[in-house]
Protein backbone atom coordinates (compact mmCIF):
# COMPACT_ATOMS: atom_id res chain seq x y z
CA UNK A 1 0.00 0.00 0.00
CA UNK A 2 1.40 3.39 -1.03
CA UNK A 3 1.95 5.79 1.85
CA UNK A 4 0.36 9.21 1.58
CA UNK A 5 2.83 11.98 2.39
CA UNK A 6 0.78 15.05 1.40
CA UNK A 7 0.02 16.79 -1.90
CA UNK A 8 2.65 17.50 -4.51
CA UNK A 9 3.60 21.11 -3.87
CA UNK A 10 5.24 21.46 -7.32
CA UNK A 11 1.91 20.95 -9.05
CA UNK A 12 3.64 19.09 -11.89
CA UNK A 13 4.28 15.51 -12.86
CA UNK A 14 7.27 15.41 -10.59
CA UNK A 15 9.79 14.09 -13.10
CA UNK A 16 11.55 17.33 -14.04
CA UNK A 17 14.96 18.54 -13.00
CA UNK A 18 13.42 21.10 -10.71
CA UNK A 19 11.44 18.60 -8.60
CA UNK A 20 11.58 19.31 -4.89
CA UNK A 21 10.92 15.65 -4.04
CA UNK A 22 8.99 12.51 -4.97
CA UNK A 23 5.52 12.73 -6.41
CA UNK A 24 2.81 12.59 -3.71
CA UNK A 25 -0.78 11.46 -4.30
CA UNK A 26 -3.83 11.42 -2.09
CA UNK A 27 -4.91 8.22 -0.37
CA UNK A 28 -8.22 8.33 -2.22
CA UNK A 29 -6.51 8.53 -5.63
CA UNK A 30 -4.02 5.76 -4.84
CA UNK A 31 -6.81 3.53 -3.53
CA UNK A 32 -8.75 4.06 -6.77
CA UNK A 33 -5.72 3.33 -8.96
CA UNK A 34 -4.86 0.17 -6.97
CA UNK A 35 -8.51 -0.90 -6.83
CA UNK A 36 -8.62 -1.12 -3.03
CA UNK A 37 -10.69 0.74 -0.47
CA UNK A 38 -9.35 3.74 1.36
CA UNK A 39 -10.95 2.41 4.57
CA UNK A 40 -8.84 -0.73 4.20
CA UNK A 41 -5.71 1.41 4.05
CA UNK A 42 -6.60 3.28 7.21
CA UNK A 43 -7.40 0.01 9.03
CA UNK A 44 -3.99 -1.33 8.02
CA UNK A 45 -2.32 1.85 9.22
CA UNK A 46 -4.02 1.55 12.60
CA UNK A 47 -2.83 -2.03 12.97
CA UNK A 48 0.74 -1.06 12.15
CA UNK A 49 0.67 1.76 14.68
CA UNK A 50 -1.01 -0.33 17.42
CA UNK A 51 1.34 -1.09 20.32
CA UNK A 52 2.48 -4.73 20.49
CA UNK A 53 1.94 -6.60 23.80
CA UNK A 54 4.92 -6.70 26.13
CA UNK A 55 6.75 -10.07 26.30
CA UNK A 56 5.38 -10.71 29.80
CA UNK A 57 1.80 -10.04 28.67
CA UNK A 58 2.25 -12.29 25.66
CA UNK A 59 3.70 -15.04 27.87
CA UNK A 60 0.71 -14.93 30.23
CA UNK A 61 -1.68 -14.96 27.28
CA UNK A 62 0.05 -18.06 25.87
CA UNK A 63 -0.08 -19.75 29.26
CA UNK A 64 -3.77 -18.92 29.63
CA UNK A 65 -4.51 -20.80 26.39
CA UNK A 66 -2.62 -23.86 27.61
CA UNK A 67 -4.21 -23.68 31.06
CA UNK A 68 -7.68 -23.64 29.52
CA UNK A 69 -6.73 -26.67 27.42
CA UNK A 70 -5.47 -28.68 30.41
CA UNK A 71 -8.44 -27.66 32.56
CA UNK A 72 -10.92 -28.73 29.87
CA UNK A 73 -9.04 -31.99 29.31
CA UNK A 74 -9.41 -32.83 33.01
CA UNK A 75 -13.17 -32.44 32.84
CA UNK A 76 -12.82 -29.04 34.55
CA UNK A 77 -11.53 -30.72 37.72
CA UNK A 78 -7.83 -29.81 37.89
CA UNK A 79 -6.67 -26.96 40.12
CA UNK A 80 -3.37 -25.11 39.89
CA UNK A 81 -1.09 -27.86 41.32
CA UNK A 82 -2.16 -30.50 38.78
CA UNK A 83 -2.27 -28.02 35.90
CA UNK A 84 1.24 -26.87 36.83
CA UNK A 85 2.46 -30.48 36.76
CA UNK A 86 0.90 -31.02 33.34
CA UNK A 87 2.42 -27.82 31.91
CA UNK A 88 5.86 -28.79 33.22
CA UNK A 89 5.50 -32.16 31.53
CA UNK A 90 4.86 -30.23 28.32
CA UNK A 91 8.16 -28.41 28.75
CA UNK A 92 6.89 -25.17 30.29
CA UNK A 93 8.83 -23.54 33.11
CA UNK A 94 6.08 -22.14 35.30
CA UNK A 95 5.22 -21.91 38.99
CA UNK A 96 1.99 -22.99 40.66
CA UNK A 97 1.59 -19.41 41.90
CA UNK A 98 1.62 -18.06 38.33
CA UNK A 99 -0.87 -20.73 37.20
CA UNK A 100 -3.17 -19.94 40.12
CA UNK A 101 -3.01 -16.22 39.29
CA UNK A 102 -3.88 -16.79 35.63
CA UNK A 103 -6.70 -19.18 36.55
CA UNK A 104 -8.19 -16.56 38.88
CA UNK A 105 -7.88 -13.96 36.16
CA UNK A 106 -9.77 -16.00 33.57
CA UNK A 107 -12.34 -17.26 36.08
CA UNK A 108 -11.68 -21.01 36.26
CA UNK A 109 -10.93 -23.25 39.24
CA UNK A 110 -10.51 -26.90 40.10
CA UNK A 111 -12.75 -29.08 42.21
CA UNK A 112 -11.77 -29.51 45.85
CA UNK A 113 -13.50 -32.56 47.33
CA UNK A 114 -15.03 -31.88 50.69
CA UNK A 115 -13.67 -33.70 53.71
CA UNK A 116 -15.32 -37.09 53.96
CA UNK A 117 -17.96 -37.53 56.62
CA UNK A 118 -18.01 -39.98 59.47
CA UNK A 119 -20.10 -43.01 58.74
CA UNK A 120 -21.36 -45.96 60.71
CA UNK A 121 -20.17 -49.41 59.71
CA UNK A 122 -22.71 -52.17 60.22
CA UNK A 123 -20.70 -54.93 61.85
CA UNK A 124 -21.77 -58.52 62.29
CA UNK A 125 -21.89 -59.09 66.07
CA UNK A 126 -21.12 -62.79 65.57
CA UNK A 127 -18.06 -62.14 63.40
CA UNK A 128 -14.46 -62.62 64.43
CA UNK A 129 -12.44 -59.52 63.60
CA UNK A 130 -8.80 -59.71 62.55
CA UNK A 131 -6.34 -57.27 64.15
CA UNK A 132 -5.38 -53.90 62.67
CA UNK A 133 -2.08 -54.72 60.94
CA UNK A 134 -1.79 -51.29 59.36
CA UNK A 135 -2.31 -48.76 62.17
CA UNK A 136 -2.87 -46.03 59.56
CA UNK A 137 0.47 -46.73 57.86
CA UNK A 138 -1.25 -47.24 54.52
CA UNK A 139 1.85 -46.50 52.44
CA UNK A 140 4.64 -48.82 53.53
CA UNK A 141 7.04 -47.84 50.78
CA UNK A 142 6.34 -50.48 48.15
CA UNK A 143 3.50 -51.84 46.00
CA UNK A 144 1.46 -54.75 47.30
CA UNK A 145 2.41 -54.24 50.94
CA UNK A 146 -1.08 -52.97 51.83
CA UNK A 147 -4.28 -53.06 49.81
CA UNK A 148 -7.28 -51.01 50.91
CA UNK A 149 -10.88 -51.89 50.21
CA UNK A 150 -14.25 -50.27 50.83
CA UNK A 151 -17.78 -50.08 49.43
CA UNK A 152 -19.81 -47.00 48.56
CA UNK A 153 -23.48 -46.47 47.75
CA UNK A 154 -24.58 -45.17 44.33
CA UNK A 155 -27.90 -44.80 42.56
CA UNK A 156 -29.32 -44.53 39.05
CA UNK A 157 -32.70 -44.35 37.36
CA UNK A 158 -33.18 -48.10 37.79
CA UNK A 159 -32.37 -48.26 41.49
CA UNK A 160 -29.57 -48.55 44.03
CA UNK A 161 -26.09 -49.81 43.22
CA UNK A 162 -22.93 -50.51 45.22
CA UNK A 163 -19.30 -50.12 44.19
CA UNK A 164 -16.46 -52.07 45.82
CA UNK A 165 -12.88 -51.11 44.99
CA UNK A 166 -9.42 -52.33 46.02
CA UNK A 167 -6.52 -49.86 45.93
CA UNK A 168 -2.78 -50.28 46.41
CA UNK A 169 -1.77 -48.25 49.46
CA UNK A 170 1.56 -47.19 47.94
CA UNK A 171 0.74 -46.46 44.29
CA UNK A 172 -2.97 -45.60 44.79
CA UNK A 173 -3.85 -47.70 41.74
CA UNK A 174 -7.32 -49.27 41.63
CA UNK A 175 -6.48 -52.95 41.19
CA UNK A 176 -10.01 -54.28 41.10
CA UNK A 177 -13.56 -52.98 41.30
CA UNK A 178 -17.04 -54.46 41.15
CA UNK A 179 -20.47 -52.85 40.77
CA UNK A 180 -23.49 -54.78 42.05
CA UNK A 181 -27.10 -54.15 43.01
CA UNK A 182 -26.63 -56.01 46.30
CA UNK A 183 -24.03 -55.37 48.98
CA UNK A 184 -22.30 -58.43 50.45
CA UNK A 185 -19.22 -60.61 50.54
CA UNK A 186 -19.91 -61.91 47.02
CA UNK A 187 -18.91 -58.61 45.45
CA UNK A 188 -15.90 -58.28 47.78
CA UNK A 189 -14.65 -61.75 46.82
CA UNK A 190 -15.05 -60.87 43.14
CA UNK A 191 -13.08 -57.64 43.63
CA UNK A 192 -10.32 -59.57 45.42
CA UNK A 193 -10.07 -62.08 42.57
CA UNK A 194 -9.84 -59.21 40.06
CA UNK A 195 -7.11 -57.42 42.03
CA UNK A 196 -5.06 -60.58 42.42
CA UNK A 197 -5.38 -61.35 38.70
CA UNK A 198 -4.20 -57.82 37.90
CA UNK A 199 -1.00 -58.34 39.87
CA UNK A 200 -0.24 -61.98 39.13
CA UNK A 201 -0.68 -61.41 35.39
CA UNK A 202 2.29 -59.04 35.66
CA UNK A 203 4.33 -61.61 37.57
CA UNK A 204 3.79 -60.18 41.06
CA UNK A 205 3.54 -62.47 44.09
CA UNK A 206 0.83 -61.13 46.41
CA UNK A 207 1.23 -63.77 49.10
CA UNK A 208 1.37 -61.94 52.42
CA UNK A 209 -0.22 -58.73 51.11
CA UNK A 210 -2.39 -57.09 53.76
CA UNK A 211 -6.01 -56.44 52.77
CA UNK A 212 -7.28 -53.68 55.07
CA UNK A 213 -10.95 -52.75 55.48
CA UNK A 214 -13.48 -51.55 58.01
CA UNK A 215 -15.55 -53.99 60.08
CA UNK A 216 -18.56 -54.14 57.78
CA UNK A 217 -20.33 -57.47 57.52
CA UNK A 218 -19.39 -57.77 53.82
CA UNK A 219 -15.71 -57.92 54.84
CA UNK A 220 -16.21 -60.50 57.57
CA UNK A 221 -18.44 -62.72 55.40
CA UNK A 222 -17.34 -66.24 54.58
CA UNK A 223 -16.76 -65.57 50.86
CA UNK A 224 -14.38 -62.70 51.67
CA UNK A 225 -12.53 -64.83 54.22
CA UNK A 226 -12.22 -67.69 51.73
CA UNK A 227 -10.97 -65.42 48.94
CA UNK A 228 -8.24 -64.00 51.18
CA UNK A 229 -7.18 -67.48 52.27
CA UNK A 230 -7.18 -68.73 48.67
CA UNK A 231 -4.75 -66.01 47.58
CA UNK A 232 -2.65 -65.82 50.73
CA UNK A 233 -3.82 -62.32 51.70
CA UNK A 234 -3.62 -61.22 55.34
CA UNK A 235 -6.84 -59.63 56.60
CA UNK A 236 -6.71 -56.42 58.62
CA UNK A 237 -9.47 -54.21 60.02
CA UNK A 238 -9.69 -50.81 61.67
CA UNK A 239 -12.06 -49.88 64.46
CA UNK A 240 -15.79 -49.69 63.89
CA UNK A 241 -17.00 -46.33 62.58
CA UNK A 242 -13.55 -44.69 62.52
CA UNK A 243 -13.15 -43.44 58.96
CA UNK A 244 -9.51 -42.43 59.43
CA UNK A 245 -8.62 -46.10 59.81
CA UNK A 246 -9.33 -46.50 56.08
CA UNK A 247 -8.81 -42.88 54.97
CA UNK A 248 -7.23 -43.47 51.52
CA UNK A 249 -10.29 -45.48 50.46
CA UNK A 250 -12.59 -42.77 51.85
CA UNK A 251 -10.54 -40.14 50.01
CA UNK A 252 -10.88 -42.14 46.79
CA UNK A 253 -14.68 -42.13 47.12
CA UNK A 254 -14.63 -38.38 47.73
CA UNK A 255 -12.56 -37.83 44.58
CA UNK A 256 -14.80 -40.04 42.47
CA UNK A 257 -18.05 -38.51 43.70
CA UNK A 258 -17.08 -34.84 43.62
CA UNK A 259 -15.09 -34.92 40.38
CA UNK A 260 -17.51 -37.13 38.48
CA UNK A 261 -20.50 -38.89 40.07
CA UNK A 262 -22.27 -35.84 41.56
CA UNK A 263 -21.88 -33.96 38.25
CA UNK A 264 -23.79 -36.53 36.17
CA UNK A 265 -27.04 -38.46 36.19
CA UNK A 266 -27.39 -42.06 35.08
CA UNK A 267 -30.62 -43.44 33.65
CA UNK A 268 -29.76 -47.14 33.72
CA UNK A 269 -27.52 -49.54 35.61
CA UNK A 270 -25.60 -50.30 32.42
CA UNK A 271 -24.92 -46.59 31.90
CA UNK A 272 -23.64 -46.23 35.48
CA UNK A 273 -21.39 -49.30 35.23
CA UNK A 274 -19.86 -48.06 31.95
CA UNK A 275 -19.28 -44.61 33.44
CA UNK A 276 -17.52 -46.10 36.48
CA UNK A 277 -15.30 -48.26 34.28
CA UNK A 278 -14.32 -45.25 32.16
CA UNK A 279 -13.64 -43.00 35.13
CA UNK A 280 -11.49 -45.59 36.93
CA UNK A 281 -9.50 -46.16 33.77
CA UNK A 282 -8.85 -42.42 33.54
CA UNK A 283 -8.00 -42.34 37.26
CA UNK A 284 -5.42 -45.10 36.85
CA UNK A 285 -3.88 -43.96 33.56
CA UNK A 286 -4.28 -40.17 33.41
CA UNK A 287 -5.37 -38.39 36.58
CA UNK A 288 -2.47 -36.87 38.48
CA UNK A 289 -2.32 -37.90 42.13
CA UNK A 290 -0.65 -35.76 44.78
CA UNK A 291 0.39 -38.83 46.82
CA UNK A 292 2.60 -40.15 44.00
CA UNK A 293 4.37 -37.01 42.89
CA UNK A 294 1.60 -35.66 40.65
CA UNK A 295 1.81 -38.70 38.38
CA UNK A 296 -1.02 -41.06 37.52
CA UNK A 297 -0.92 -44.32 39.53
CA UNK A 298 0.08 -46.44 36.54
CA UNK A 299 2.70 -43.97 35.37
CA UNK A 300 4.12 -43.97 38.89
CA UNK A 301 4.29 -47.77 38.85
CA UNK A 302 6.17 -47.55 35.57
CA UNK A 303 8.80 -45.37 37.22
CA UNK A 304 9.24 -48.06 39.88
CA UNK A 305 9.65 -50.94 37.45
CA UNK A 306 11.26 -49.11 34.54
CA UNK A 307 8.88 -50.80 32.12
CA UNK A 308 7.32 -49.05 29.17
CA UNK A 309 3.86 -50.36 29.96
CA UNK A 310 2.13 -51.25 33.20
CA UNK A 311 0.14 -54.47 33.44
Amino acid sequence: MAKYAGPDKSGGAGDGAGDAGPVRFSVRRMARLLQVSSSGYYAHARRVRAPQPAPRQQRRADLAVQILDVHAGSGSTYGSPRITAELRDRGERVSAKTVASIMAGIGIEGISPRTFKLRTTIADPAAVFPPDLVRRRFDQGRPDAVWLTDITYLTCGEGDMFLCAILDGHTRRVLGHVVADRIGSTMVAHAIDTAVACRTSAGHDVTGTVLHSDRGGEFTGSLTVQACARHGLRRSMGDTGICWDDSPAESFWSTFKHEYYYRHTFATRAELVAAIDNWIRRYNHERRHSAVGMLSPIRYEQTLTGTANAA
